[in-house]
């Protein structure tokens, strides 16, 4: 290596060179006047590690100096094409991590012992990380370079100022297409699902050109279904895409193939609609240029018998044959197809290819569909819920990725509620907020008459696509709903964004109103969890994973939780924090961070019931008295005092709060503790048992990201990030973000925090319950006791005039607690929605309570 060029050079991973220190001129503006420094760079630490390493007999070392990191990059891939000594064992992925030190970026490889910090959101881009222990990696089958193996780490804070302009050390890491550190000529995949295109091998460049079709022999599809099994060579096939399935990727760690994926074409000429298949290799280089409606010329495919199980998407003319009895398939070779998109200008008549026929509907249609129904909807995004995954199959690590979304298209006081799954369209999936004009196809219509609330919504097929940009030049513009749709929105204004809503817990689809219906549609091994296997059931979720589960117990604790607290309170029964226990910052690693995702309950961890919520007469002493005003929040409350000490004014939100501010007179107490009569509930049973219990599990904290928000379009690119999927490489923020607890809750009602005590009255859980209160239903009675309010569905409601004569959040909430009361000491059934939001924070909601009145 030369010296004298001072960049960095491609080599070994491993390389023991130190490389020279360097001057790097940087160009700054100022006033109109770009000027150069010379800043003299610090000694990399990357390649610190890398000298021990080749310094050390043992190629696994602990670093001389462990200093933070920056997490740049984390990228999934399946492992191919390496020895291994046993038949392939969980974990069937690998992560590879691209971290910065200030002067040099290096991707490493992360060892599988650390796959779980990946797979709780815990090790995530834009984070501090320390590195414990490293090794050195080779492929003994394969010369060439060893890679930095990461073996030990601890993940920290998210960092605010974050540079993407470091060098990689070594420059085979910035070749193109990019490829993983291990597994041959594997790929990198979506970071938490397989069915979205992800990296550079995805190409889009796939244009329209004019083809000369002199000597060019064409078979009608009809013909080639009669005459394929005797024929060696095919003539070519004229046809237009009516459908287009989302990606399937059935990569293996046994089977060495490049770029295992499959996708359908639901191709048809003027003689019958047929299903063509893409194969592997031709699905990275085709994928993203074949939209619906273009003609193809498809020449050097091969015929195979279909697949007898498939059921393919109707024919968008009932007059086109069906063909199911043969399949076409596109591959890269054996034989080698070749596609050519034909301009629409040169597409002639007496061709007679099919157009594309669309089957909107409106909302006002829908409750006149029947189940199964396929249909296509248009309407604006009124609520965008966040990123959601449910496993495939249990004990996988394969994920479906889904949201829940609502249209609304001006026909009807309801919306569309919509099941949204991806559609291997990340571009649109993970970039759709409210108020946006939405097109989705191939939707299947999923009800129930029969149950209570009534079941309707509508959920993604394997050939749903999504739209989200103007309607103009779009197959579908001409369709006459689609024409009244644009007519009825030029009606709307912006004003209308008040009622838009985005994010947050979304209890659906609802529960029935009794067990034995819940449990004929629950499809799993055991149909009632134990209180004693929540914790394992928790531990077990993975990032944005959510589970429903019912548990057997009793309600001893109500607590209603008012949205003047903090966004994420304290649980119904444990201890307010004292100064001496960690800040919710403090606790984001550690020890502290481990109990929040265990929900563990220590010893000193005392139930708040005989502290907070006592009459004043019975809790005199000072430090009683701040624990009353701290009993209905997560945070220490401070009472504004007219002018601030000098010891208090450097104070930062959600620090300690100094002596001065918590002293207040005894009648602020006695009105506080007052108020807080009226909020809560707790059993003569519970003050029997609290002290007695063998486990207290505490998940009743609502954390900012669980509540619903009211749409602000200015930031509507954070919000739209904060409801996403943790993205896999760091994307820079515009400006400094705000924070998400800043925006406008959408809950009218605030939350509840329920105690359940199990039957054994061994274990105790807090849970959290978010009601979706709207004030329709106050005028139909429909909210009045605590099972009513939580066997309705959850559409937002619209704005309430003030004016209106309707009870108030607060009245509802007594209501409510007071229903629970009559709760005493019987046995319920709880439905629980169970969701990790990464980075040790879990969710657990009560979505429904049966009695034994409604068990059968």
């Amino acid at each position: 290596m030369s010296s004298e060029s001072g960049q960095p050079q491609a080599g070994p991973s491993c390389s023991g060179i130190q490389w020279p220190k360097r001057e790097r001129e940087q160009a700054e503006v100022s006033g109109g006047v770009i000027r150069r420094t010379v800043v003299q760079e610090r000694k990399s630490w990357i390649q610190k590690v890398l000298e021990q390493i080749m310094g050390s007999p043992r190629q696994c070392v602990t670093p001389s100096e462990v200093v933070p990191v920056t997490v740049l990059a984390v990228q999934r891939y399946l492992l191919e094409g390496e020895p291994r000594d046993t038949k392939p064992r969980l974990p069937l992925y690998c992560y590879d991590v691209t971290i910065s030190d200030g002067v040099y970026q290096e991707k490493c490889y992360l060892h599988h012992s650390l796959n779980s910090l990946v797979y709780q959101n815990i090790l995530k881009v834009g984070i501090e990380m320390k590195i414990s222990r490293v090794s050195c990696l080779y492929n003994e089958k394969r010369l060439g370079q060893g890679i930095l193996c990461i073996d030990a780490a601890r993940c920290g804070e998210p960092q605010e100022a974050i540079s993407l302009e470091t060098p990689f050390r070594n420059r085979a890491h910035e070749e193109k297409p990019e490829r993983p550190l291990r597994g041959g000529k594997s790929h990198y995949l979506a970071l938490w699902n397989n069915e979205d295109p992800y990296g550079d091998i995805w190409l889009t460049n796939k244009q329209p050109e004019e083809y000369n079709f002199n000597n060019t022999k064409i078979i009608s599809l009809s013909h080639l279904e009669m005459t394929w099994t005797s024929r060696k060579d095919f003539p070519a096939l004229l046809v237009r895409i009516l459908h287009k399935s989302k990606l399937r990727y059935y990569g293996k760690p046994d089977k060495m193939m490049i770029e295992p994926y499959q996708s359908f074409l639901e191709v048809a000429d003027s003689s019958g609609t047929v299903s063509a298949i893409m194969w592997n290799a031709l699905c990275p280089e085709w994928y993203k240029s074949l939209k619906i409606g273009l003609v193809l010329l498809l020449q050097d495919y091969s015929v195979k018998k279909s697949y007898p199980f498939r059921i393919q998407p109707l024919p968008v003319d009932p007059e086109i044959k069906l063909i199911s009895t043969m399949e076409i398939c596109l591959n890269l070779r054996n034989p080698s197809t070749n596609i050519v998109i034909i301009p629409e200008n040169q597409v002639k008549p007496e061709w007679r290819l099919p157009k594309l026929n669309h089957r909107f509907v409106t909302r006002s249609e829908l409750d006149n569909m029947p189940e199964n129904h396929i249909c296509d909807v248009i309407g604006v995004l009124s609520f965008v819920g966040r990123v959601q995954r449910s496993k495939k199959k249990e004990n996988r690590e394969d994920f479906w990725s889904y949201r829940w979304i609502h249209i609304t298209d001006g026909t009807s006081e309801q919306p569309f509620i919509v099941e949204l799954f991806s559609t291997s369209q990340p571009e649109i999936f993970e970039n759709i907020y409210p108020m946006t004009h939405f097109v989705c196809t191939q939707l299947k219509v999923v009800r129930n008459d029969t149950q209570v609330p009534k079941l309707l919504y509508l959920t993604t097929t394997n050939e749903s696509r999504v739209f989200i940009t103007s309607q103009r030049g779009q197959s579908y513009a001409c369709d006459a709903k689609v024409k009244n749709f644009i007519q009825w929105i030029k009606t709307k204004t912006d004003s209308e964004e008040v009622n838009a809503v985005i994010g947050g817990y979304y209890p659906y689809p609802p529960v029935p109103e009794t067990f034995s219906k819940y449990s004929h549609h629950v499809k799993v091994e055991s149909l009632l969890t134990a209180v004693s296997e929540v914790r394992k059931v928790i531990e077990n979720l993975q990032y944005r994973e959510q589970k429903r589960i019912a548990v057997q117990g009793i309600i001893t604790v109500v607590k209603y939780a008012r949205h003047n607290c903090a966004t994420e309170s304290a649980s119904a029964s444990e201890t307010p924090r004292n100064d001496s226990q960690p800040s919710t910052s403090q606790a984001a690693t550690g020890e502290s961070h481990s109990q929040e995702r265990d929900g563990k309950q220590h010893q000193d961890d005392r139930p708040i019931n005989s502290q907070c919520f006592q009459t004043p007469s019975t809790s005199s002493s000072p430090s009683r008295k701040r624990r009353i005003l701290q009993g209905t929040c997560a945070k220490p409350v401070a009472v504004p005092q007219p002018e601030a000490s000098a010891q208090t004014k450097g104070n930062k939100p959600g620090t300690s709060i100094t002596l001065q501010r918590r002293e207040v007179t005894s009648v602020s107490i006695i009105r506080k503790a007052r108020r807080t009569l009226t909020d809560r509930w707790e059993s003569q049973l519970w003050r029997d048992k609290r002290f007695d219990l063998v486990d207290h599990l505490q998940y009743s904290r609502v954390y900012a990201e669980s509540i619903p928000r009211k749409f602000n379009f200015e930031h509507r690119k954070f919000l739209t990030q904060q409801y996403n999927s943790q993205p896999a490489k760091y994307i820079p923020p515009e400006g400094k973000p705000p924070k998400l607890d800043e925006f406008r809750s959408a809950l009218s009602l605030g939350h509840f925090e329920v105690t359940i005590l199990g039957l054994n009255h061994e274990i105790a859980i807090d849970v959290a319950f978010l009601p979706m209160y709207s004030p329709e239903d106050v005028r139909t009675s429909q909210i009045d006791t605590l099972l009513t309010c939580m066997n309705y569905s959850c559409v937002y409601p619209r704005e309430v005039n003030v004016n209106e004569n309707l009870p108030g959040p607060k009245a509802l909430a007594g209501d409510i607690i007071k229903a629970a009361a009559e709760l005493d000491r019987e046995h319920i059934i709880g439905i629980l929605d169970i969701c990790n939001l990464g980075d040790n924070k879990v969710e657990v909601c009560l979505q429904k309570i049966y009695t034994p009145k409604n068990i059968s």
